[in-house]
Order: structure tokens, then sequence, then C-alpha cells
């Protein structure tokens, strides 16, 4: 231990260490701070701010280390941490809900600072670099939404970006400084990826240095007259901050675990449009109130207006000095924040009652759970990255190309794939379990077989499978009718469905009667259709019924001499005239089949 060169005494080490940084004088001016009439919990707000971005920053630092910011690896890289990173959904979970108690707690202290008239002289600087602070934060959550590189976050960013093009004179070189080019990529990714992770944090930290300079300049403004004596920060007053800042961080590791963390939206895509993207309920305010300005007047709902209330809001300092200047402010303050949480609850209610919403939603929802089921599959993601995980998907595909090129006549499940209703009613069958044998039974059901759901909606309505079923089938002895029965089993088993597998393996025997049988007299099924060489081609060959090559074959071209021929009633050739391409009709006949990949069930312990 070193010894004073005056004495022989030891110097303590907690003195040597002041000698050399002064850090007791510095303790002391922090802690007995003087707090006119003593300890409030009015004073918590600024103290639980600054307690957010320290969570932000160490959180942020941490994801950090397992974030790979590129549009071919973003997504990938959050999937890792929320999902197989140990305790990374906590940490994500922790940063997204920190930063979202932020924006509220932002709004309280503005409130309180109005109210309390700490904004007006000498503190004019401080209230100003506050409003600063408010709009870096904001930015902060605006960059941050973009980072998962996930439709939602993706999409979103496209339309707050676009905003910006309409910024008079600049707009859409500001637009394309801010996408990093002329459209929207891996720079856009990495241009965000910087202003989050070190532009905006970076000024934040700036900025609360000076703000907490100006504060311990001018001290804290009592609201009303000093009942109690004044009193120390330390320890009343830093009591009440740490309760409250335990408190905002037992609400936010709450809401965590009731969630288990953020939320992590399919692989952004520029291809497939998201009709469901909206802002973080914090921007919907803005989001609905551009509604409000169609066409060319956006520029006053994203531009002008906004700029307006911003510059009362930095005037404020200067209004309060008149005699009713301070009323004014609480009132404008209280109005903004009203208009703010109406506008919130009107975009929020629009689409509570939007059925194409709720839809949207539901889809992008599904799209969510069934991407991160491929990426634990056991072939992964691929090289490619995690967006072919869902184009390649049958049964992410398969009801969107339903939607688009078959839905207009056709219904599964009596709608249009995706929980939709077409504007035009059904005009062929619902193809919801196609060449199963619930699907085949009711077909020759006398009372099913003229019904919309088959082929009462077509020109067959009257043909001859319609009066065969009506009047042979349904004129059946009991012998007959069981005989049927095996040749439903026989045909729909051509299929090869993946939902009736076990069923076929089981039932091998009934499948070789029914074969038998349904080129057989009784049956007469050959008097119209060919089963593996035998019969007449009036109707479509049976042979293959249902798989994944007969309709393949089919879907291609409904008019080939070996289905419907000059007979076909208005189906289009989808493949003769490439009308999908060979990918995309693969993927609809998979899902019509219900061919995709399922995880396996797991055991039950």
């Amino acid at each position: 231990m070193k010894r004073s060169p005056s004495d022989d005494r030891p110097v303590k080490p907690l003195d040597w260490l002041d000698q050399r940084t002064g850090y007791r004088k510095l303790a002391h001016e922090v802690l007995f701070e003087n707090v006119p009439g003593g300890a409030r919990w009015r004073y918590v707000w600024g103290s639980t701010l600054v307690f957010c971005f320290t969570i932000q920053v160490i959180t942020g630092i941490a994801l950090w280390f397992a974030y790979s910011p590129s549009s071919q690896t973003a997504w990938e890289s959050v999937y890792y941490i929320q999902h197989e990173m140990w305790g990374g959904w906590f940490l994500r979970g922790l940063h997204h809900y920190t930063a979202q108690a932020m924006t509220m707690l932002l709004a309280v202290h503005l409130m309180q600072v109005v109210i309390d008239g700490a904004y007006k002289a000498p503190r004019e600087f401080n209230f100003w670099s506050g409003i600063i602070l408010l709009c870096l934060t904001l930015g902060l959550s605006l960059t941050g939404y973009l980072l998962p590189w996930d439709q939602k976050g993706y999409w979103a960013t496209r339309v707050a970006t676009n905003i910006v093009a309409i910024t008079p004179f600049i707009g859409p070189e500001l637009q394309q400084l801010v996408v990093g080019g002329a459209d929207y990529g891996h720079h856009t990714l990495t241009r965000f990826f910087a202003l989050h992770a070190g532009v905006i944090p970076g000024a934040i930290i700036l900025f609360i240095v000076g703000h907490i300079y100006f504060f311990r300049r001018h001290g804290l403004t009592p609201k009303e007259p000093r009942r109690r004596p004044d009193a120390a920060f330390w320890p009343d007053q830093v009591l009440r901050d740490a309760v409250a800042c335990l408190a905002v961080l037992a609400v936010v590791v709450f809401l965590v675990i009731r969630t288990r963390g953020a939320e992590l939206g399919a692989p952004a895509d520029p291809s497939e449009p998201f009709p469901a993207a909206r802002p973080e309920w914090y921007f919907l305010f803005l989001f609905e109130f551009l509604k409000y300005f169609p066409g060319g007047t956006e520029v006053w709902g994203a531009i002008v207006i906004p700029a307006l209330l911003m510059g009362l809001l930095a005037a404020m300092p200067f209004v309060g000095n008149w005699r009713l200047g301070h009323r004014f402010n609480v009132g404008f303050l209280w109005v903004m924040l009203a208009g703010a949480g109406w506008l919130t609850w009107l975009a929020i209610a629009e689409d509570r009652a939007n059925p194409d919403h709720a839809i949207a939603v539901n889809t992008a929802e599904r799209e969510a759970r069934r991407v991160i089921e491929l990426a634990r599959s056991p072939a992964g993601i691929p090289p490619t990255g995690a967006v072919g995980l869902l184009r390649n998907d049958p049964l992410t595909q398969g009801p969107k190309l339903f939607a688009k090129h078959c839905a207009s006549c056709h219904r599964f499940d009596g709608h249009d794939g995706l929980g939709g209703q077409p504007k035009d009613p059904a005009s062929a069958a619902d193809l919801k379990g196609f060449a199963s044998r619930e699907w085949l039974t009711g077909l020759l059901d006398p009372n099913r077989v003229a019904t919309p759901h088959y082929f009462g909606a077509t020109k067959f309505k009257a043909g001859k499978m319609v009066k065969y079923v009506q009047e042979d089938v349904a004129g059946f002895p009991p012998d007959d009718r069981k005989l049927l029965e095996k040749t439903i089993v026989a045909l729909s088993a051509e299929a090869g469905l993946k939902s009736q597998r076990d069923r076929d393996r089981r039932d091998t025997a009934l499948i070789v009667e029914g074969k038998e049988a349904l080129v057989g007299t009784r049956m007469n099924c050959a008097e119209c259709h060919v089963f593996h060489g035998k019969g007449e081609t009036v109707g479509p060959d049976l042979t293959g019924y249902g798989s994944r090559q007969w309709l393949l074959d089919f879907i291609g071209n409904p008019a080939h001499p070996r289905f419907y021929g000059d007979r076909n009633d208005r189906m289009p050739l989808f493949g003769e005239d490439k009308v999908l391409p060979p990918a995309e009709l693969g993927l609809l006949v998979d899902w019509l089949r219900g061919e995709w990949f399922e995880p396996a069930p797991v055991a039950a312990k």
C-alpha cells in the first residue's frame, strides 16, 4: 500500500481514488441536490426514461452479437435469437417492450413538465432538448421496426418512407437517400441498422447529457407552493425513483413472459403484398390522420400540419409568458393527446370492423407460425434465405393461388381458400377433400350430386353423370350399395392421398374388389370412363384419378380428350395456355391433395 509523502500513514484506497477523480464531490452533487418541497412521485418519470434507455442499450448490444444486418440474413438471425438461442426470446422481448414503455413514459413526462410549468424561462433549452429526445426516441422505434426484416416491418417501412417522398422540393431525393437506392433492399436495411444502433443512440446519449446538465443548472420546478421543507435528492427521491423503475421493469417482464417475447412475422417478400401492414400502435394516429388527406393533399396531413403542431410545442416557453399562456399550453397538449388517442381508437375500430383486414391478419399470423415450422424442419433454412420457405410451401401458396385463379368458379370448404367470400356465386364444385372417400360419397349421393357443392351450378347438372346417380344409384339394392362403397374406396385409393394412406393400406382387399366392380356391369362405370385401359372415353379417364399427375394433367388441360374434350365447361387451360407456371401449378395441386410438410407430433411425457 502506498504511503503519503508527508508522513508514514497509509492512504486509504477510496481517498486515493478521490484524489485522482474527485468522485466524492460529484456523488455529493448528484445525490444531495435540493428537491423543493421534498420528494415527489411526480418527479420519477425522467429517471424511469433513463432506466429504460439503459436497458435498451444493454439488450441492444447483446442482440447485436447475434444479429446479422443483411436482407438475406436478418430474419434468419432474428429467428435464431427468438427460437434457438438460450434466453434469446426473453432478451428480444425485453428490448421490444421496453421500447414501447419509453414511448408511454415520454408522453407522461411531457405532460408532467408542461403541467408543472417546468418549460418556462429559464428552462427553455431543457424543454427543447426534451422535445428532441422525444423525436429521437420515435426515430429509434421507427428504424428498429424494419430490422427483423419480416413482412410487417418491411411493408410498414415502405409506407413510412413513401411519406418522405411527398416532402416539398426534396421529397424523391430524400426518399432515395433514406432507402439507399431506387428500391427497398439490402441498403435500406443497413442504413436503418446504422441509424438504429449507432447514430440515433449516440444522439440520444448526447442530448440526455445536455438535458441533465440544464436540469441540474436550473433545478426542479415545484407545481404548488411548498408545503413541506426542501430535502436532498438522497434518500427519499432516490427511493421513489428506484421503486418506479422496478415497477416499469416488472410490467415489461410480465408482458415478455406472457407473450414469450416479441412477434416475428414471415420473412419480408417484396413480391407478396401485405394488406395487414400497420405501423406500431403509437404511430396509428398518424396512419389514420392521413386518410383525411387523399390524393395531392397528403402533404398537409403528413408534413405541414405535424410541422405546425411541433412548432407550437416548441413555442410553449414563449407562449407561457403570457397571462393565460400556461393554461393555453396545458389545454393544447391535452387536445393533442386526446386527438391522437381518438385517431388511434378509430384506426383500431375500423380494422376490427373490416373483414378483409381480419382475413389478412389471420393469414399473416398463419404464415408466421408456418415459416417457423418450416425453419425447424429437417431441411432447415435454405442457403438462398428463409423467404424461399414460404414461396415453395403448398400450404402457404396453395390457398393464394386458388383464391386468385380458381375461386371465381369453385369454392374450398365454402370460401375462396383464404377464408373470404368472392362476389360471384360458385358455379363449379367445392374442391375441399377432392377425390377423398368422403368427397366421392357425396358425389355419388342422389340428394347431393346436383347441388352447387358438385354439379348443380354447371352445365353437367343435366348430364349423364347426374342422371346415373339420381336414377340408377338411387335405386340400388343393399348389395349394390355395399359394392358402391367398395368402388368409392378403390377410386379414392387411386389418388394416394396422404390423409387416408393408412386406411388404404388396411383396406387392400376392399380396393381390389372395388377396382373389379368399377369396370364391371353392376356399377357400369366403364360405359363412360376409362379405368386402366378398360371402358369408353366419354367422361374423364379415371386411371390415377385424383393423383398428383392426374391433377397436373387435368388442371393443365381439362379440354384434353382424356378428360372433357370439347365438352369442357368454361375451365381455363391453366397449363396449356401458361396461365400458371409449372411450379405454381404443382403448389396448387399439392395443396388440394393435402401434401405438405408437417412437423412430427410432440411425444407425450
